[in-house]
C-alpha cells in the first residue's frame, strides 16, 4: 500500500508562516546583517562615514600586533584551564546533590547556581574586594598561616589570572551543574543498584556509568563554555581591567578597547572580532567531533 502523503493545510501553512516571518526578519536584521556587515567593514579602514577599503590590510596586521597576540593567548589559557576544571567541578558536585540519601538538596542546589544569576558587575566588584592586597581573603589565608605575606592578586601578572580563572569558575560552575542534575534524574536509578549489587565503587560508577551516560550534556555544556569563554569580557573589565601590563587582556576587551578606548578604529575592530568567530567554529567544531558516538 502506497503511503498517504500528509501535508498542511493550506489555510494552516499560511498562518503558521505568518508566525515565522516576523522572527526570520528580525533574525535577518538583528543577526545576519550585522554579521554580514561586520565582515565587510573588516577590510575597510577609518571611522564612521569615512571609510575606505583596505583589502586584507587588517589581517595582516594581526600578525604583528602584540596586543592582539596577547589578549588571544590569555583568552586561549583562560580557556584550556578554566573550562575542563569548572566542567568537571559541576559533573562532581550534580553527582554528590542526585544522592537520594542527602538531606537540604535544594538549599545546596540553590546556593550553588545562585552566582550565575547574580549581577556579572556587582560579583566582580566583590570579588576585586575579596582579593585586594588588605581584603578577607589575605587576612584570611594569613590567618591561617598558609601565606606569610598578602598575594598581590589583582597587580601581580600570573596571580591575576588565576583570579580570574577563579571568578568564572565560582560564577558558572552551578550553571552547568543544573544541565548535568537533570541529566542524572532521567537516567533509571536500576542502572546505578545493579552496579551496587555487583560492587563498583563511587569512582567506578561515575566513571563507566555516569560520564557515558552524560556525554550529549557534557558536549553541550563543553561547546557553550568555550563559547563563552572566548567572548569573556566582564571579568577582566571590571577586575583586573586587562592589567596588569595587559596580562589579563582578552580578545573582547581588546576589541572594546579598539572601539572606546583608543582611537576608533571600526575595521580593525572587526577583524579582531572575526577571530573569534572562526575560533568559536573550529573549535566547535573539533568538540562536536571528539564527542560524537562512533557507534551509531
Amino acid at each position: 500500500m502506497k503511503r498517504k502523503k500528509h501535508d498542511l493545510n493550506p489555510k494552516l501553512n499560511r498562518t503558521a508562516w505568518l508566525f515565522i516571518i516576523p522572527s526570520l526578519i528580525l533574525i535577518v536584521m538583528f543577526v545576519f546583517y550585522p554579521m554580514i556587515q561586520a565582515f565587510l567593514t573588516s577590510f575597510q579602514t577609518g571611522v564612521g562615514e569615512h571609510l575606505t577599503f583596505a583589502g586584507a590590510a587588517n589581517y595582516k596586521r594581526l600578525l604583528t600586533d602584540t596586543t592582539f597576540k596577547k589578549a588571544l593567548f590569555n583568552t586561549v589559557l583562560f580557556l584550556v584551564i578554566q573550562v575542563p576544571i569548572m566542567i568537571l567541578l559541576a559533573l562532581v558536585i550534580s553527582s554528590m546533590l542526585n544522592d537520594k540519601k542527602l538531606k537540604c538538596k535544594g538549599l545546596f542546589r540553590t546556593a550553588i547556581f545562585l552566582p550565575c544569576v547574580t549581577s556579572l558587575v556587582a560579583y566582580s566588584i566583590i570579588f576585586k574586594s575579596l582579593f585586594a592586597t588588605d581584603g578577607f581573603i589575605n587576612s584570611l589565608l594569613m590567618n591561617l598561616n598558609v601565606i606569610s605575606e598578602p598575594i598581590a592578586w589583582i597587580t601581580h601578572p600570573v596571580w591575576a589570572k588565576v583570579l580570574i580563572i577563579l571568578a568564572i569558575t565560582w560564577r558558572w560552575t552551578g550553571y552547568n551543574m543544573v544541565f548535568y542534575l537533570s541529566g542524572l534524574q532521567s537516567i533509571d536509578s536500576a542502572i546505578y543498584e545493579a552496579a551496587d549489587i555487583d560492587g563498583a565503587s563511587a569512582f567506578q560508577k561515575f566513571r563507566y556509568m555516569t560520564l557515558p551516560l552524560l556525554k550529549p550534556i557534557i558536549l553541550f555544556t563543553t561547546i557553550n563554555s568555550t563559547i563563552g569563554t572566548l567572548q569573556l569580557f566582564d571579568e577582566t573589565m571590571n577586575i583586573t581591567q586587562g592589567g596588569p601590563a595587559n596580562a589579563t587582556i582578552t580578545i573582547s576587551q581588546y576589541i572594546y578597547n579598539l572601539l572606546f578606548k583608543y582611537t576608533p578604529d571600526f575595521g580593525y575592530a572587526a577583524s579582531v572580532s572575526y577571530v573569534v568567530v572562526v575560533l568559536i567554529v573550529v573549535l566547535s567544531f573539533i568538540q562536536k567531533k571528539v564527542g560524537e558516538d562512533k557507534d551509531a
